[in-house]
């Protein structure tokens, strides 16, 4: 099986017994039709941009077996407190970098099944949606810079948001509108597996 890196840094990374490494992006792909036995995209196709149809169709070409996903459905990340309460521009953002299911299952083709990822409360991941349980992360920028979404917005915007939180952190307003998520071990913040057979 060969491993497709995203940058020739990661490459270097890699101990010297595991697969080859090829330095490539979304699409092409360097790689015949059918030569490998599955592929994988996990938590990447938002930064796709101009690649994402080609690259999605690209998995499905060299694939013989299974194509692998892990995304968002940003129809569902919008209705998470942060995007709902406090930056919309990240749920403008994911409506236009990550694709819809129904459209992602066109380019796949085939029979493509979706389950629901719950977002563990303790999850090691600090992604965007890790934050559903920890406001406080909004607050620190090492978090933020974690976020493709953070990183790509404005200064303006991210110093708007920070205000906001903070605000309502101290006054107990976010609490109070969101005392339930306190007690909750996980939740549903849009992560998707999508599995697509040929």
């Amino acid at each position: 099986m060969i491993a497709i890196e995203p940058s020739a840094v990661m490459i270097d990374q890699r101990p010297a017994d595991f697969a080859p490494a090829i330095l490539g992006t979304a699409a092409p792909l360097p790689l015949r039709d059918d030569s490998v036995d599955a592929a994988m995209a996990i938590l990447t196709l938002h930064h796709w941009d101009d690649q994402l149809e080609p690259g999605v169709r690209e998995l499905r070409r060299v694939a013989r077996g299974p194509v692998v996903i892990v995304t968002y459905d940003p129809t569902v990340s919008a209705k998470m407190w942060l995007m709902r309460d406090y930056f919309p521009e990240a749920a403008v953002l994911d409506h236009a970098t990550f694709p819809g299911l129904d459209r992602l299952a066109a380019w796949l083709g085939g029979s493509v099944e979706v389950e629901t990822i719950l977002t563990s409360r303790d999850t090691p991941d600090w992604t965007l949606a890790s934050f559903w349980a920890h406001p406080e992360r909004v607050l620190d920028e090492s978090a933020r810079n974690a976020t493709s979404a953070f990183a790509r917005m404005e200064t303006a915007v991210v110093y708007r948001v920070v205000a906001e939180v903070d605000r309502d952190l101290r006054s107990g307003s976010w609490d109070e509108r969101n005392r339930h998520l306190r007690n909750l071990f996980e939740f549903d913040v849009g992560m998707r597996l999508v599995v697509a057979h040929p």
